[in-house]
């Protein structure tokens, strides 16, 4: 894809960040606002803390809207994408990052349940995403996808079984659309962060926190900022190139 962009500009794109009303779903929206795209704002428990990112990404000169709903839900994907086109055209980057609660337990606590809501996550809502917006990017020839992981399923971390199944289903789910999509123009793409404490984490043990910080080689904490940029790369025109891989970033800490 030629661009006349200036590097690693997004001016003039549309970008949907799911599950970024907070966390690292909020710095990645006001990363890709900051870097000129017309960024979509997904809410889906709070309504109000969706509208202060969007005030946010605004104050800071961007351009942003707000789709509130759930986006393991086709028939609300569906709706979502419809206003998003109907206010700013048709999607050119999606960043898929929504969460819910992720258990820990080992394999005897775990229930089918709490397996099925990590596939629905991270396996379904990836897919009802793409297919809803692939159409699109198809016709036009330029899409961007990139799939939020982790280093979970990078270290095999035990105790953790429903959602490293489901973060390792998502990543082959992305490097097979990668080949199924890039005759089309796109990239397909996944960022996979190491533990960066944000706010559902302030309940956490400061001595789980400084146990982690110690086996970080960088020897600091990463930063929301530190994923987000990561993001904003693969949805550059720079990255063109560059699709099927999975870009860890953990402070060196995730062994490949």
């Amino acid at each position: 894809m030629s661009s006349t962009l200036p590097p690693f500009r997004l001016d003039g794109r549309v970008a949907w960040v799911t599950g970024s009303s907070r966390g690292l779903g909020r710095a990645i929206a006001e990363t890709l606002a900051a870097a000129g795209a017309k960024t979509v704002v997904n809410c889906f428990a709070s309504r109000e803390q969706g509208e202060a990112v969007v005030a946010a990404i605004k104050a800071a000169g961007g351009e942003a809207m707000l789709v509130a709903g759930d986006a393991t839900d086709e028939a609300e994907v569906d709706r979502m994408a419809t206003e998003i086109e109907a206010v700013f055209g048709p999607v050119d980057i999606l960043v898929a990052n929504a969460t819910p609660f992720q258990p820990m337990k080992k394999l005897e606590e775990y229930t089918w349940a709490e397996h099925e809501s990590m596939l629905e996550a991270f396996i379904k809502s990836p897919f009802i995403l793409t297919k809803r917006l692939a159409p699109s990017m198809k016709a036009r020839k330029r899409g961007r996808i990139i799939n939020i992981t982790s280093e979970v399923y990078h270290i095999s971390m035990p105790a953790f079984s429903a959602y490293v199944a489901a973060k390792g289903g998502q990543i082959g789910w992305s490097r097979s659309m990668s080949n199924e999509l890039a005759p089309d123009g796109i990239t397909v793409n996944t960022v996979a962060p190491g533990w960066i404490p944000v706010e559902r984490h302030d309940k956490v043990p400061e001595e789980d926190k400084a146990g982690y910080l110690a086996t970080i080689p960088l020897g600091r904490w990463g930063k929301p900022s530190d994923v987000a940029n990561a993001v904003a790369y693969f949805a550059s025109e720079e990255a063109g190139f560059v699709t099927g891989q999975t870009l860890i970033v953990s402070g060196g800490r995730t062994p490949w």
